[in-house]
């Protein structure tokens, strides 16, 4: 119970709470009945109306401040004439509706406003301006997704039996907390897996490279700082003659903190500010210099006409009339930041599923059970995790600022198949510290409890300086190591309707790769610095990853993948999947740019509404 708060006071608040969001439901309701009523609402009355829809729900005492949570947000800047409201639009059959606000999400979202389709997009997280962003990491319930502890934040992360996952949730998706990072993949990527052969794919997705880069901003790191020369250290050990290059970042950098008119579309973007190399884009950007995907291609679909339902998930998706969903789908979809979670069911001619890995595997998975029997039986399979390792580097000497920088900003290739990036945090988000625990390796948990154990005792001292570290971002790096080699698990429904992680065959996921252990011991050695590992990896051996892939790849049929190179579903009419689950190789690298150039290509395959 936070401070000196008494139980008969937090039984009351929350009393409160529960009565006042009740009520909210039912004003809610009267409103969209009163709204179904009327008919031709011109953009002002419409937006009018939205804005009247808001509805207050009161947190605990000291620990959450009254908040305006809504289930439609809709910002001056986001209006449109086209924009018609919610509860007027369920009236009506939509083209497409997108299920996922993430990179495959928003292109096709986009893309299809232009071809003249009627768009709607559900996304499960909340709608984010730059000043809602957390300040830093310790405010959680800004920054992670946790509905049990009402945090809505914008970092979710997964715990399975054989790896762990960090995902962002929001509008946006995963744009709002990734490290901006945007690298084409080496062409191993395009000739391996199960869609080698498919297409000449370097080929082919080049033209769609150079769009998702124009579109999502990208320019090359102009600054290195104390990091990145942390890195150029490694590297003269490590790569002699070949140091770290630039990344290539969504970012943008005119003049630091000025605000500067739409740089990018034409004028029909929002207006932007120069980065200020804060270092704090993994926890949203709040000076409005991440290129995140609400203020591309999300902000010029919504001047099409596209919608964006926030604050709801789908749940169910089940055709209409003839089995193979030629004659459309119902979606059913429910909220989800609110206790009572009633469902509503829209009518769509096509749905595509973006909800990134973990949304859209779970319900795949779940609808095979049930409303799409036809799906392949490899949904689920062939998941990847980039074979990545997670370090990271504390300095207990010296007075070097880790933090300044964007995320990201050099990438250094440390051999055929593996690459390194440096992450940082912005200044004072030091709450990863408390997840790390000793950087040591064997083959069972007692073995390695027994090492850190050890450890502990023969360098006291190092940990004593550890410990004492006032500002975790400030001191430290977190070690981001990609390989392209496979490795990979399988995704299933355990007894209880709850995805479960499974090992199939010989190449799984490691926690403890050695060349990224050698890396860090390394760089130790440049930072003068404590290696540290997420706490599961020395304790149960289960890896981490920022880049889950895979689950319904490609295939040429539905013995050998889930979706056909255009990103069709197998089995059914007018459903793709554009997001991570389509990604059928390990790209060795952050993935971000190859789903928003496969998404490119996919929705360049689909013709103009009327052409047909």
């Amino acid at each position: 119970m936070h401070g000196s708060m008494k139980p008969v006071g937090w039984f009351a608040a929350n009393m409160t709470g529960l009565f006042l969001g009740m009520r909210s439901k039912l004003e809610r309701y009267i409103f969209r009945k009163k709204l179904k009523s009327q008919s031709g609402l011109s953009a002002g009355q419409s937006s009018k109306a939205l804005r009247t829809g808001f509805y207050g729900v009161l947190k605990r005492l000291n620990y959450y401040k009254v908040a305006e949570l809504r289930s439609y947000e809709v910002t001056k800047s986001q209006q449109t004439p086209q924009l018609r409201n919610f509860a007027t639009s369920q009236l009506h059959m939509y083209d497409y509706i997108i299920i996922g606000s993430g990179f495959g999400g928003s292109v096709s979202a986009l893309r299809l406003a232009e071809k003249g389709y009627n768009v709607l997009v559900i996304e499960k997280g909340k709608w984010y301006q730059g000043e809602d962003f957390p300040k830093t990491n310790w405010a959680f319930s800004k920054w992670l997704w946790a509905p049990a502890l009402r945090w809505y934040g914008i970092m979710k992360i997964t715990i399975f039996r054989h790896v762990g996952f960090i995902s962002g949730t929001g509008v946006g998706g995963g744009s709002l907390v990734y490290a901006n990072t945007l690298p084409v993949p080496a062409k191993a990527f395009f000739e391996s897996g199960s869609w080698a052969g498919l297409a000449d794919w370097e080929r082919e997705l080049a033209p769609f490279y150079d769009t998702a880069l124009r579109m999502l901003g990208a320019s090359p790191n102009p600054k290195f700082f104390d990091g990145e020369h942390a890195l150029e250290a490694l590297a003269r050990e490590v790569t002699p003659g070949v140091g770290p290059e630039p990344t290539h970042v969504a970012v943008y950098f005119g003049p630091e903190g000025e605000e500067t008119p739409d740089p990018y579309f034409e004028g029909k973007g929002p207006a932007r500010s120069g980065c200020t190399f804060c270092g704090a884009c993994m926890t949203g950007c709040r000076h409005h210099a991440k290129n995140t995907l609400d203020k591309n291609y999300l902000f010029l679909a919504q001047q099409l006409g596209a919608e964006i339902l926030a604050e709801q998930e789908a749940v169910e998706v089940k055709p209409l009339g003839s089995p193979d969903g030629s004659e459309g789908y119902e979606v059913t979809i429910r909220p989800s930041t609110t206790w009572l979670k009633p469902k509503t069911k829209l009518q769509a001619k096509g749905v595509i599923f973006a909800g990134g890995v973990l949304g859209t595997l779970n319900l795949l998975l779940q609808l095979k059970r049930g409303a799409l029997p036809n799906l392949s039986h490899l949904v689920g399979q062939q998941v990847r995790t980039n074979n990545e390792s997670l370090i990271s580097i504390t300095q207990l000497e010296g007075d070097a600022d880790m933090s300044k920088g964007v995320a990201i900003g050099a990438i250094l290739e440390t051999d055929a198949n593996s690459h390194l990036e440096l992450c940082r945090y912005g200044s004072g988000s030091g709450a990863w510290k408390l997840s790390f625990l000793p950087l040591v390796e064997g083959s069972n948990m007692g073995i390695r409890l027994w090492r850190m154990a050890a450890d502990f005792f023969r360098d006291p001292v190092a940990y004593w300086k550890y410990f004492r570290v006032k500002d975790w971002a400030k001191s430290s790096l977190v070690m981001l190591f990609m390989q392209t080699l496979d490795s990979t698990v399988t995704f299933t429904l355990g007894r209880f309707g709850r995805m479960r992680s499974a090992v199939v065959g010989k190449d799984k996921p490691t926690a403890f790769i050695p060349e990224a252990i050698d890396l860090a011991r390394r760089m130790e050695r440049v930072l003068k610095g404590k290696a540290m590992a997420f706490g599961l990896t020395p304790i149960a051996g289960i890896p981490g990853t920022a880049h889950i892939l895979g689950g319904a790849v490609m295939g040429k049929d539905p013995e050998t993948g889930v979706i056909d190179k255009e990103n069709r579903v197998f089995g059914y009419q007018n459903m793709l999947v554009c997001d991570g689950s389509m990604i059928s190789a390990n790209p060795g690298v952050n993935p971000s740019l190859t789903i928003t150039a496969i998404s490119e290509r996919a929705m360049s395959r689909i013709q103009e509404k009327g052409s047909i």
